[in-house]
């Protein structure tokens, strides 16, 4: 039997290494962490069903654990990559036949954009920190009690020159709705609002999403970009920001800030290139063969990608492509 690795745990690579099985093909899953899931297992649901997060990783572990040629290693990280073998950091050397790379993204660190305060003054939280809250069942501020305003900040991390960070994430606007619309849930009374450069609903139930965010739940939606971040004497964050669509400057107290933080490019994305002679997108995510006949496999043959080591995705693209990148590799081992 053909056995391929699949590095990285997430939904990506999960699908990938059930699809390849699936096929007849045996498949390793390498992935870093204790357990697999990768990002959504911090997730608590999804946009824009609002499907728990926890349905989709029960389905896919599921599919692992009926598949008896399906090995999964955790707490283990692949440091060379070929399409007969894989070295790990420890030394071990994994035979295989062909290799899908499915390491996903790294979350930008709001840290670095210091004028929004995060990890200095309390209440400035990401939207992953937002996520595991409501996993916790429970959304408080710092000193205590219910957030009466919440400002939510799109594009930290994301088409941001001086950062680096020149391509849009994808998920962040129907991320920052998805929240906006469970905050509102869990606090009806509060007034929540999305700062925003542009709103790029692209997908199925997007739009009606946003509709439903402003219609059902008033939910505030304001076109300019906060320039300025700062305590009050009673707790509170002060915002400057300037509402572009009046050309007017505004000042704003409130009680919570969320920032959506973008999806940036894995530093071990240099290493594969280095290492394996694979390509790198300006953006730092690594470059298909292809983007319209071959965006499942890079320019070695045998090495497959899947998921957002390519490009910023949502959960379903990413499963989807999943499933391209396993046929695609079957195809290739069939063809040599």
């Amino acid at each position: 039997m053909k056995h391929v690795v699949v590095i990285g745990g997430g939904v990506a690579g999960m699908q990938c290494a059930s699809e390849l099985a699936r096929q007849g093909v045996a498949a390793t899953i390498l992935e870093k962490e204790s357990d697999l899931g990768g990002k959504v297992r911090n997730w608590h649901k999804l946009f824009p069903t609002f499907t728990p997060a926890e349905e989709l990783l029960s389905a896919l572990r599921l599919r692992i654990a009926e598949q008896p040629h399906i090995k999964v290693m955790t707490g283990c990280e692949a440091e060379n990559i070929s399409p007969r073998k894989v070295v790990l950091k420890s030394g071990e050397e994994i035979e295989c036949d062909a290799v899908v790379i499915a390491t996903g993204y790294t979350l930008f660190d709001a840290r670095i954009k210091e004028e929004y305060g995060y990890g200095i003054y309390d209440n400035v939280i990401t939207s992953a920190d937002l996520e595991q809250m409501f996993n916790r069942g429970e959304v408080f501020l710092t000193h205590g009690g219910k957030p009466r305003r919440i400002a939510i900040l799109h594009c930290v991390g994301s088409r941001d020159e001086k950062v680096c960070q020149r391509h849009c994430s994808k998920v962040c606007c129907v991320t920052g709705v998805k929240q906006a619309i469970e905050l509102k849930q869990m606090f009806p009374d509060a007034d929540v609002f999305n700062f925003y450069m542009d709103i790029r609903m692209f997908g199925p139930g997007y739009e009606e999403m946003y509709r439903e965010a402003q219609q059902k739940y008033n939910v505030h939606f304001v076109r300019g970009r906060i320039s300025e971040v700062s305590p009050t004497i009673d707790n509170r964050l002060q915002l400057k920001a300037e509402d572009t669509l009046t050309g007017r400057p505004l000042k704003m107290g409130v009680d919570m800030l969320v920032l959506l933080i973008g999806m940036k490019a894995n530093d071990m994305n240099a290493e594969l290139e280095s290492q394996s002679n694979l390509r790198l997108q300006p953006s730092g995510f690594m470059q298909p063969r292809d983007s319209f006949l071959g965006n499942t496999e890079s320019q070695i043959g045998g090495i497959f990608y899947a998921g957002t080591v390519t490009s910023p995705k949502n959960a379903r693209e990413s499963l989807n492509e999943a499933v391209a990148a396993a046929r695609s590799a079957v195809a290739w081992l069939n063809n040599k």
